[in-house]
């Protein structure tokens, strides 16, 4: 049972789990690193979610496409034969550009909600150690979540006091680790 709803993975795998747009988004910042193929795109996405998503041919190619007849990507000049690798153009960076800033508008907004789908696309340069915080953070957010659904049935501030406390605490550190990577 999930925040009291006892279908909700079943909900889940009947909803979209990609938020709209965040596919172009994606492909657009790996394309700013390096020219790739659309193959090597879904291989590049399934690898960096630690293989909990390969995004199809049919998502992927036809998006190459609108790139292209758009002109946010290009073929670059040199190729390997018979693979067709894309790249950004300027236009194509300015796009991502305006993506890259709603998405810190969003995060600012939505900053409880965004790491946990996000939080393995983020953390791509450390992949161990990424896994293993995106994995306590989910932990985190599932335990308080249950103190407080435990705590409405047993009608207790208390279990709420000492929990808040340690959230607050915990945040606070994290805040300060943010601060000397800055």
């Amino acid at each position: 049972m999930f925040f009291g709803m006892p279908h909700f993975s079943h909900l889940l795998r009947h909803t979209a789990a990609v938020p709209k747009g965040f596919l172009r988004y994606y492909v657009l910042k790996l394309l700013r690193e390096k020219p790739m193929s659309g193959s090597e795109i879904m291989s590049e996405i399934e690898k960096r979610s630690f293989r909990g998503w390969k995004p199809s041919p049919g998502s992927i190619y036809p998006l190459l496409s609108w790139l292209q007849e758009n002109e946010y990507t290009e073929e670059p000049i040199e190729q390997t034969p018979g693979i067709k690798r894309y790249i950004l153009t300027e236009k194509g960076k300015e796009f991502l550009g305006e993506h890259e800033k709603r998405r810190e508008e969003l995060r600012e907004r939505f900053q409880f909600c965004t790491p946990t789908f996000f939080g393995p696309f983020m953390f791509n340069h450390h992949p161990k150690k990424a896994r293993e915080l995106v994995k306590a953070e989910r932990e985190l957010i599932m335990t308080a979540s249950r103190v407080l659904e435990l705590s409405r049935e047993k009608d207790t501030n208390e279990a709420l006091d000492k929990a808040m406390k340690i959230l607050e605490e915990a945040t606070e550190k994290m805040e300060n680790i943010n601060k000397e990577l800055q």
